[in-house]
């Protein structure tokens, strides 16, 4: 596109809800433009590679494209190909592994920076999600290369000790994938059980792997440090020690990109991190600037998914066709 074009639409984020946005504002006649610091859906690419989704496929399904496979989970390669295809059958245009900087508002257009141009466009849309930022615990020796913050398969990890910091759902699903795998597993977390929340099928099964001791946990229990060539060293009810490790996964969520939104003009609550925005079109507090998916729930990462904001796109495109 020319440097002198003026979207109608500019889309940050090109996981399943910046598609479906995108994939909405063509059926309308827009002009849009999607744009990612990285790949389509980079976030699904980091699951886990055998990852089955918990939610059907009818309810991951956007733009009126159905989800045709014959199970009634897919997996995350299937989602993978859904979600290209939905690209493909719309042909939204992407730019992707383009790092969206800031954006500001002039008058009625914004101006988009990224690394390499800047962009205009009378709306813009933010569907960033918050996988690009994990939780970290600012602990010494966070940083080594042992310590992972994404959990990929457990083969590498055949008869390792493997230390998983955590109690949710990753961190359950990864150590009850480590340990059927052959990998000597324990976990740790600060508080005094496994999430409530946790996967109603996952809970007892960790549960009961923990109460027969295939999985020791240390609860009420917080990490020091890991140290290279030793382990991770830990503080809990019994004392400070050492949990002999080769691998630690620190899988304790995630959190959005408060300052990137903040660039952008959202107005953040400061303890929630929930932007200002009208739940019925997702315009937030600039008008014209508009907040989707997972961002909506703040600090609540667990709150907001594909299902239930599947229907961000049409709001927002509904609202810009009615301003005109």
């Amino acid at each position: 596109m020319s440097p002198t074009d003026v979207l109608d639409l500019l889309v940050v984020g090109a996981g399943p809800t910046g598609i479906a946005i995108g994939a909405e504002a063509r059926r309308e006649g827009l002009s849009v433009l999607v744009v990612d610091r990285g790949p389509l859906t980079a976030a699904i690419q980091e699951y886990p590679v055998f990852m089955e989704f918990f939610t059907t496929r009818d309810r991951l399904e956007i733009a009126d494209v159905p989800f045709t496979i014959a199970e009634d989970k897919p997996t995350r390669r299937q989602a993978l190909a859904y979600y290209r295809a939905v690209v493909e059958r719309y042909k939204v245009p992407l730019a992707l592994f383009e790092d969206v900087v800031k954006v500001e508002k002039e008058g009625e257009i914004f101006r988009v920076h990224t690394a390499k141009r800047t962009l205009a466009a009378r709306a813009v849309a933010i569907a960033t999600g918050y996988f690009g930022q994990p939780k970290r615990l600012g602990v010494p020796g966070e940083d080594l290369p042992w310590v992972h913050v994404r959990y990929r398969e457990a083969y590498p990890h055949f008869q390792q000790d493997v230390v998983i910091v955590g109690a949710g759902n990753t961190a359950a699903e990864a150590a009850l994938d480590l340990w059927r795998n052959g990998a000597r597993v324990s976990i740790v977390h600060r508080g005094p059980h496994v999430k409530p929340g946790v996967k109603y099928w996952l809970k007892p099964d960790i549960e009961n792997r923990i109460a027969e001791g295939s999985i020791p946990a240390r609860f009420h229990t917080r990490v020091r440090a890991f140290r290279d060539g030793e382990g991770v060293e830990v503080e809990g009810p019994g004392g400070v020690e050492i949990l002999p490790a080769q691998a630690a996964y620190l899988l304790i969520g995630y959190l959005p990109d408060a300052d990137f939104e903040r660039r952008c003009g959202l107005a953040l609550d400061p303890e929630t991190l929930i932007p200002t925005f009208d739940p019925e079109t997702c315009e937030s507090n600039v008008p014209g600037l508009y907040v989707a998916g997972t961002l909506q729930a703040g600090r609540w990462t667990d709150r907001i998914f594909i299902e239930n904001s599947r229907d961000h796109g049409p709001r927002i495109v509904a609202h810009l066709k009615r301003r005109g």
